[in-house]
């Protein structure tokens, strides 16, 4: 009877398919592994040849980490490449484990905006326009740059936006954008684009926070000065 191959499989039962549409939790050991390795044997797919492996480990990664190269090489369907691929992988995993969890910044204030962006944008001399999307904490999820344009604006897409904080799963959000010129003033342009951006974050039921431009050395806040 001719093995059936990952390939063949069912779409959403395929491990990178898998991954992609419900997360690197819904996946096995063996699953997770399988995606490292790529392919398997004549005889058994990458998944039932790390379920294999992995049985004779006694389903433990601790003691999968403690094989060597030569080990690992001697099943069939392992060679060499892949052996150190696993290896490294499970290098990473301890490794992991002997890090302290990364602190999101608190954005929750214009001030602290303004000195976490500063960095980023002091010597720009085209003006850039950053999403902040943050939690229910105001700790930051990720920031993003949406627009690279000219000296005196830049063009933003709204849909973008809010598609990036939805994929988030952002509570609040703020932008910022630098004015090369160092003038504090906001646009007309400006002040519209603030406008449509808060509509847009009412209507997704996402608290707008602030919209902060940025010079070198001071910054101007639509929610401090009562505009937003």
């Amino acid at each position: 009877m001719e093995k059936l191959t990952i390939a063949h499989w069912a779409e959403s039962d395929q491990p990178r398919e898998k991954l992609r549409d419900k997360g690197p939790q819904a996946l096995s050991d063996a699953e997770l592994l399988a995606i490292l390795i790529g392919s398997g044997s004549r005889e058994k797919s990458a998944v039932d040849l790390m379920k294999y492996i992995l049985s004779d480990c006694r389903n433990n990664l601790n003691t999968l980490g403690k094989m060597n190269i030569q080990e690992l090489c001697a099943y069939n369907g392992i060679g060499e490449a892949k052996a150190i691929t696993i290896l490294a992988a499970c290098e990473l995993g301890k490794r992991r484990q002997m890090e302290t969890p990364e602190e999101r910044p608190d954005l929750g204030t214009a001030t602290r905006i303004y000195n976490h962006m500063h960095p980023i944008m002091q010597d720009l001399d085209v003006e850039e326009f950053w999403v902040l999307l943050l939690n229910q904490h105001y700790r930051l999820i990720k920031k993003i740059r949406v627009s690279h344009g000219g000296i005196t604006e830049t063009a933003v897409d709204i849909r973008i936006i809010i598609r990036e904080a939805v994929l988030a799963n952002t509570t609040i959000l703020a932008v910022c954008h630098n004015h090369p010129s160092g003038s504090l003033s906001p646009s007309r342009q400006d002040d519209e684009l603030t406008k449509s951006i808060k509509r847009a974050c009412e209507l997704m039921r996402i608290h707008f926070l602030d919209h902060v431009i940025i010079s070198d050395g001071n910054y101007y806040s639509y929610h401090e000065s009562g505009k937003c």
